[in-house]
């Protein structure tokens, strides 16, 4: 029999909809018969592309028996922690509290007013390395919940109470939400100084930390299993922009392109898979999630300029593609994830043997000879890397195997064409993977603005095109009623702090990538919502809106995860657009932010690198760039000079004076006062301060004002 979450969108939810649990979804529902049967809650959290919360499945949620035990004891809730990360972090926090670690699936269990008293995340059927079986887990509790009642009740207190301390957070009910129209407390406080003080130990303390957790031989951070963390990387990236620090771009360097060489990277389709489950990159855990690769493919472009390394921005051009090809809807949206398993095993979709690579060369036409060094430089032998099978990776530069073959890398890699575009057709009649085809706010706004930049670097208007489509999608379909929700076209939970950041962000990208002051107007709009129902009267910030669902605490997490914590992105945000759209109370407000967090970032500078990248985008002198000029080829090419380096601190803006349907767009703002073309012809101003130089069409004057140490 179906339960209840046949009625959800959410394919996660959907994946567990025949369990023979009676599974409910979050919501007044289950919360009630909680409350009325006076029944301890089990809350189980995960999402559609986790391996572990499959093996869970598998081994007890479709267990008869199991389900019996559940059914009978609790109510059972399901969660997709990528529709509701506030319950998410709220719950994580509690079972990091109980265990000291956490991960999903999540398992926690709750009082029926929603207060957590245990916890932990993947539990076996049977017990095994001291790790209770899933039966006697719940044994346990429920010999707890009727036989020493207050205890739980205490130990529920005292949980809560650890969560709230750890977030900073506030218990609900909260104060009423601004009326529309206000725009929430004033921001401005005078901190200058104390950024700038900041700066200068905070930066410096946070990269030699960083440094020191490098692994010089393979790169990455620490020992396995080992993430690419992005957000990380583009910190460093900020550092050797900001200050010169070239020890900085090696680590970064080193790292991408041992990634790139690894397992981790899907060599035929382009894109990166979650992480490695070892050290050197070559086993991967085998989902592919939106995120990463937007926010990767935007670090190995920007690697690729400030190491003037071509072979980087090819990385970054197919994950792109692969982006393109796997994940966009027919809306124009993007897709989550897509699952690590298939027909039943983890990795199958990706997984080689020396005979399949021989037929397809076969197949493909060329040489036997072609074949046997495409499986030399590629790893696949008979032994394999995975269950008998290969995964495809380096273990030194495709240069080097071409130095031992005797011709070039870029005649290996031609030779090599032929027969990857065979593999990828025999693997696409393969059973894929599942997809979770959520498209989701903030994961696609960080898609956007990775298209959008890419767009002007690469010379592909294509990729400018995507991020146009998508922004459109999202302000179209995600706002209903003025209120953006956070999946477009599901659930209809509101956004969060990280979506309206996100979204803002990736909005300012994109009119700096168009010089359409459309996408500005929709930036204020972004900004007004952030500060009016996300900004306490106290001026904090909050990872959920004023009027979202009242929880047992207001969720707030400023540390970074796989991707942006929502904070840092806000601050991005108002240090980007307060300077634009000359807001210098958002930008006071950002700076007050970045002094208020510094204490967590220099403790654990790991867990806090977009809060790192803000405070040298902070103190950077800024640089600005205006264009203006009709749309074409020449306004393209100033365009283009715009975009030259890796400024910490620079704006772009522009517009066409001839577009009468934009110019009802433009903001009034002093970058565009009294700028006109010279002699018609699309003119650049690059500023630095309050000193601009002279206006100029030359492209080539643009790129030489802009040479930056």
């Amino acid at each position: 029999m179906p339960n209840r979450l046949t009625r959800e969108t959410s394919p996660y939810l959907r994946q567990h909809a025949h369990n023979p649990v009676e599974w409910y979804p979050w919501g007044a529902e289950a919360l009630e018969r909680a409350r009325e049967e006076d029944r301890p809650i089990l809350l189980s959290i995960g999402y559609a592309a986790c391996h572990w919360c499959h093996v869970m499945e598998r081994e007890s949620f479709d267990d008869p028996a199991v389900a019996g035990v559940m059914n009978a004891r609790f109510v059972n809730i399901k969660v997709d922690r990528e529709e509701r990360p506030d319950l998410d972090t709220i719950y994580m926090k509690a079972v990091q509290a109980v265990t000291g670690q956490g991960g999903w699936p999540l398992t926690a269990f709750l009082t029926p007013d929603g207060r957590p008293f245990h916890g932990g995340t993947y539990f076996p059927p049977e017990p095994r390395h001291g790790m209770p079986s899933f039966g006697q887990l719940l044994d346990a509790i429920h010999d707890a919940w009727t036989q020493r009642r207050e205890e739980v009740e205490r130990g529920a207190d005292e949980l809560t109470g650890a969560v709230r301390r750890m977030m900073g957070s506030a218990p609900s009910p909260r104060p009423d939400p601004p009326t529309p129209g206000e725009t929430g407390p004033s921001l401005a406080r005078e901190t200058t100084g104390e950024v700038d003080d900041l700066a200068r130990t905070l930066l410096p303390e946070a990269f030699r930390t960083l440094a020191d957790q490098f692994d010089p031989e393979d790169g990455g951070f620490g020992g396995a299993p080992k993430f690419p963390q992005p957000v990380l990387l583009a910190f460093l990236l900020g550092r050797h922009a900001g200050s010169g620090e070239e020890e900085a771009l090696r680590i970064v360097v080193h790292t991408l392109r041992a990634m790139a060489r690894g397992g981790i990277r899907d060599h035929l389709g382009g894109g990166f898979h979650r992480y490695s489950t070892d050290a050197h990159w070559v086993v991967p855990h085998f989902e592919k999630m939106l995120h990463d690769n937007a926010l990767l493919a935007r670090v190995y472009l920007r690697a690729s300029i400030q190491a003037s390394d071509p072979a980087l921005s090819r990385v970054a051009e197919d994950i792109l593609d692969d982006l393109l090809r796997t994940f966009r809807t027919d809306t124009g949206g993007f897709v989550s994830a897509h699952d690590a398993d298939s027909e039943g095993e983890e990795g199958a979709f990706y997984l080689w043997s020396p005979g399949e690579i021989d037929a397809a060369a076969v197949e493909a036409g060329i040489p036997a000879e072609t074949a046997e060094r495409f499986r030399t430089a590629y790893g696949v032998t008979s032994r394999g890397t995975l269950a008998g099978r290969s995964i495809l990776h380096l273990s030194e530069s495709l240069a080097s195997h071409a130095a031992r073959a005797g011709t070039t890398e870029d005649e290996l890699r031609s030779s090599f064409e032929p027969l990857v575009s065979t593999l990828r057709r025999m693997r696409d009649r393969r059973e894929p993977p599942r997809v979770d085809d959520k498209v989701l706010v903030g994961w696609n706004a960080f898609t956007i603005r990775t298209f959008a930049e890419a767009g002007v670097r690469l010379g592909r208007p294509d990729l400018t095109a995507t991020a146009r489509r998508t922004a459109r999608l999202i302000l179209d379909e995600g706002r209903a009623d003025g209120h953006l929700r956070r999946v477009v076209g599901g659930t209809r939970v509101p956004a969060f702090l990280e979506d309206f950041a996100a979204l803002g962000n990736a909005l300012l990208t994109l009119h700096e990538a168009t010089l359409e002051p459309a996408w500005l107007t929709e930036v204020r709009w972004c900004v007004d919502e952030l500060l009016r129902r996300f900004v306490d009267p106290e001026g904090r910030l909050w990872d959920a809106a004023d009027d979202a669902e009242a929880l047992i605490l207001r969720p707030r997490d400023v540390a970074d995860t796989a991707t942006p914590s929502g904070t840092s992105l806000a601050i991005e945000l108002l240090l980007r657009a307060g300077h634009l759209l000359d807001e210098p109370e958002w930008t006071e407000g950002a700076r007050t932010w970045l002094t208020e967090e510094s204490g967590r970032a220099r403790r654990i500078p790991a867990a806090f690198g977009h809060l790192l990248s803000q405070v040298e985008r902070s103190v950077a002198d800024p640089v600005e760039i205006v264009i203006v000029g009709r749309a074409g080829p020449e306004r393209d090419a100033l365009l283009r000079a715009a975009w030259t380096g890796a400024h910490p601190a620079r704006v772009i803006a522009g517009h066409d004076p001839d577009d009468a349907d934009a110019r009802a767009h433009l903001p009034d703002i002093p970058l565009f006062a009294h700028r006109h073309p010279l002699d018609g012809t699309p003119t650049a101003w690059v500023c630095r301060g309050y000193s601009c130089d002279a206006p100029t069409t030359d492209p080539d004057a643009v790129r030489a004002a802009l040479a930056y140490p």
